[in-house]
């Protein structure tokens, strides 16, 4: 997983004196971006209170002080909120085995509210589908089968599809700009729940097994993504390109549902061909049986 000093040290590497108005009188620098010195001084914290805070030494940190080094570090929102929650597990945490996910009633009426003309999917903490409507089901996974998600040890995995499954891989033709959101969303809640084992499995299992994986990790992002646009290669209906934005319910936050709409005439036609197309092979399904 992630401590606070390693984060704090990852961003202020990334933030150069010129970027906040510091000047260094041309002098020699051993370092990529802000020495500890100056992070602290422009922070209002002693330098030596910041060095044990970022080698792991300092107990706690207070709100005001992470603010401060997020507003010097320039951190965007998703970012502050990652240091905070960094900053309350300060010492490493116990695994524990996490309950199963169940999605709540209210998130599933909305996903059925959205019939079969758009495609959704609810997604739990780590990315695991809860449910999808069979739209969403064909338009990115039809090579699993439709009822996997009621099955919690079968529930498809998005980032584990992402990065170990060739067809989700050929599917989208921004796999590497995907790659990298659905990287920085797991850092994300990483620090939300650094005691969820699953979390840490699924994160050393990627790390493994995916050439792709552990790159884009160690670039140490942070996003909490809620919008997006996918550009796909689908096996049934060719090319579209889809924006994509999440909806939260307050009385379960770690799921989200995620909708998906046309961005063009051509894929709203690619759509409606698959809507179809998926709605008439359900039919005759439920004929045979």
């Amino acid at each position: 997983m992630e401590n606070l000093g390693t984060f704090l040290k990852s961003r202020r590497d990334r933030v150069t004196p010129a970027e906040i108005g510091l000047r260094t009188h041309g002098a020699g620098r051993r370092v990529p971006g802000l020495r500890r010195e100056e992070l602290a001084q422009l922070a209002g914290v002693s330098a030596g209170y910041y060095t044990r805070l970022e080698q792991g030494l300092a107990e706690t940190a207070s709100e005001q002080v992470l603010d401060a080094l997020a507003r010097v570090l320039r951190l965007d929102r998703a970012e502050t909120d990652h240091l905070h929650n960094l900053a309350r597990h300060s010492t490493r945490p116990a695994l524990s085995e996490p309950p199963a996910e169940q999605p709540h009633q209210r998130v599933l009426s909305l996903l059925q509210s959205l019939g079969e003309s758009t495609p959704a999917i609810v997604l739990g903490r780590r990315g695991d589908v809860l449910a999808w409507n069979r739209t969403g089901h064909a338009l990115f996974a039809e090579h699993l089968a439709f009822d996997t998600p009621q099955d919690v040890g079968l529930r498809p995995s998005i980032p584990r599809m992402f990065f170990l499954d060739p067809v989700m891989r050929d599917l989208h033709r921004n796999w590497h700009t995907l790659a990298q959101a659905h990287v920085a969303y797991l850092r994300l809640t990483a620090g939300r729940y650094p005691t969820d084992a699953r979390l840490a499995g699924l994160i050393g299992e990627l790390s493994m097994h995916s050439a792709d994986f552990p790159s884009i990790w160690a670039d140490r992002e942070v996003a909490d993504c809620t919008t997006g646009t996918m550009h796909l290669q689908h096996a049934t209906v060719g090319a579209l390109s889809v924006d994509y934005q999440v909806w939260l319910q307050p009385d379960s936050p770690d799921h989200r549902l995620e909708v998906y709409t046309p961005n063009d005439a051509c894929s709203a036609d690619a759509l409606s061909v698959l809507t179809q197309q998926t709605l008439e092979a359900h039919r005759h399904r439920q004929e045979k049986d």
